[in-house]
């Protein structure tokens, strides 16, 4: 069984460093809301580097590699989700970024100077994204079961965001332990729920607080409407958030639903960024607290009458008071009694080197 300590403090993504302290890296998750287009693709990272946000990623498949192209009941959907009606080579179809977009998509990325990833769905995008020189991976919640993708992956010995939605916790176990296994420990922990969209009661958010126990740096990856969810999850620790990202409305797609609109991920990323300030971090620069004090608010000891060099310091010769020039009123112990080794005067501030 892994340790917390099995886990680096820190994981290098790109130009981000990812710790407890960090900012969250937050990531615009395109999937299929590109049309079937690749010049919406260049405007959705357009829109998305201009939201604020740190990432984009895709998706990486073709609906051969991720399902067959067969026309049973096996593959029918017919559950109560958004996509239900359909076949699922049918939707994938409808949903896929073309192998050929990739190595465009991912220059076009660091040409805007944002960063791109993704989640490969088998050995072939494995392959291909090391030929974009995917930074890290994404293994998507439906994954998590595939330990030889997983392993695949994890040889590569590059980060990996690993999503839990689908995931009991023997299963995000195996899925760990195979990349501990080729010592791969650059992990990090999505919570999840994989209903599209998710309702708020499904959300569980308290669950991020066992993650926190088991990982040092995890996140969340959001399927509900608006942003509260990614909100409260940022207060809880994590340290990247993952939302759907649609360039309008106008442009269809199977996740356009669930997705968030420029506008709204704009001002999500400035209410996570003003929450960050909020919430500062748990290890505070104590100095630089003291240095901002106002000392006009704060309390320190002055002289009330004029008292010569070798006078013996009484409790009536001195009080505390504001400003916060004078020495601290928890000095008032120590200095009394004591001999003043230089002339003072009314209203003026005590100072160490006066005793």
């Amino acid at each position: 069984m892994f340790k917390i300590t099995s886990f680096p403090k820190k994981i290098n993504i790109g130009r981000y460093t990812i710790h407890k302290n960090s900012k969250c890296l937050i990531v615009a998750e395109l999937s299929g809301n590109h049309g079937g287009k690749l010049k919406n693709v260049f405007k959705a990272i357009d829109k998305i580097k201009k939201s604020g946000a740190d990432a984009i990623k895709i998706q990486s498949y073709e609906p051969h590699t991720i399902t067959l192209n067969a026309k049973n009941k096996y593959f029918w959907i017919k559950d109560k989700s958004i996509w239900s009606g359909q076949y699922l080579y049918d939707l994938y179809k409808k949903s896929y970024t073309p192998f050929s977009w990739h190595k465009k998509i991912f220059s076009y990325a660091k040409k805007k100077k944002l960063l791109c990833f993704s989640s490969p769905f088998d050995k072939s995008s494995v392959d291909l994204l090391e030929s974009c020189n995917c930074p890290c991976y994404k293994i998507a919640s439906p994954e998590i079961t595939d330990l030889e993708l997983i392993d695949y992956v994890s040889r590569r010995k590059k980060p990996m965001i690993i999503s839990t939605g689908i995931a009991n916790q023997k299963d995000i176990d195996l899925a760990v332990n195979q990349c501990l296994k080729n010592n791969n420990n650059k992990l990090i922990i999505l919570h999840c729920i994989s209903s599209y969209p998710a309702q708020e009661n499904e959300l569980n958010l308290n669950y991020l607080n066992i993650l926190k126990k088991r990982f040092p740096i995890y996140g969340y990856s959001d399927h509900s409407i608006g942003e509260m969810a990614s909100l409260v999850a940022l207060s809880l620790g994590s340290k990247v958030i993952e939302k759907h990202f649609k360039i309008n409305d106008k442009i269809k797609s199977a996740d356009n639903t669930f997705s968030t609109d420029v506008k709204k991920f704009k001002k999500f990323i400035l209410n996570a960024r003003r929450l960050e300030t909020i919430l500062g971090t748990d290890n505070p620069n104590k100095k630089k607290i003291l240095k901002n004090k106002l000392t006009t608010v704060s309390r320190s000891l002055f002289y009330v009458k004029d008292l010569k060099k070798g006078d013996i310091l009484k409790r009536n010769f001195i009080k505390s008071v504001r400003p916060g020039v004078g020495l601290n009123p928890q000095y008032l112990s120590k200095i009394l009694g004591k001999k003043i080794k230089a002339n003072v005067k009314k209203n003026t501030p005590t100072k160490k080197d006066h005793f």
